[in-house]
């Protein structure tokens, strides 16, 4: 197929267009009501929000969450019984804290910021598109 310079163009344009589309440029902060903190009251991490992008991980006092999206090429990853997590698309390792141990991933999962509300609910300070 021979493509003079101008159709070339207006393909690429084209191309470059429709990937723009599926890009979520506008990312928004979104606070997700995690439920009564007293629901986490043991310690250990806690993976009904692993679908929402965070587990909630409670050690001692502290009640955290850290995200569930893998820093290699955004799988969700799976809290382990040690509580640490793996990623099952390509075998990344991240410890108790969300840091790597075992690549191809070489960031550190994000912990996201969290605090509880007058209600005594955990409130996750997420990334929503």
């Amino acid at each position: 197929m021979n493509v003079n310079r101008r159709e070339f163009i207006v393909l690429s344009a084209a191309v470059v267009a429709g990937c723009a589309a599926n890009v979520p440029m506008n990312l928004q902060p979104a606070s997700i009501d995690a439920g009564p903190a007293s629901d986490f009251a043991a310690d250990g991490v806690y993976s009904q929000f692993r679908q929402q992008g965070f587990f909630v991980v409670r050690k001692g006092k502290d009640l955290s969450a850290i995200s569930s999206i893998c820093t290699h090429r955004r799988c969700k990853v799976v809290a382990q019984p040690d509580d640490s997590f793996h990623c099952p698309c390509h075998g990344s390792s991240f410890d108790p804290n969300g840091k790597v141990t075992h690549g191809p991933a070489i960031y550190n999962l994000s912990v996201l910021p969290t605090s509880v509300n007058s209600n005594g609910h955990l409130i996750v300070d997420a990334v929503s598109a």
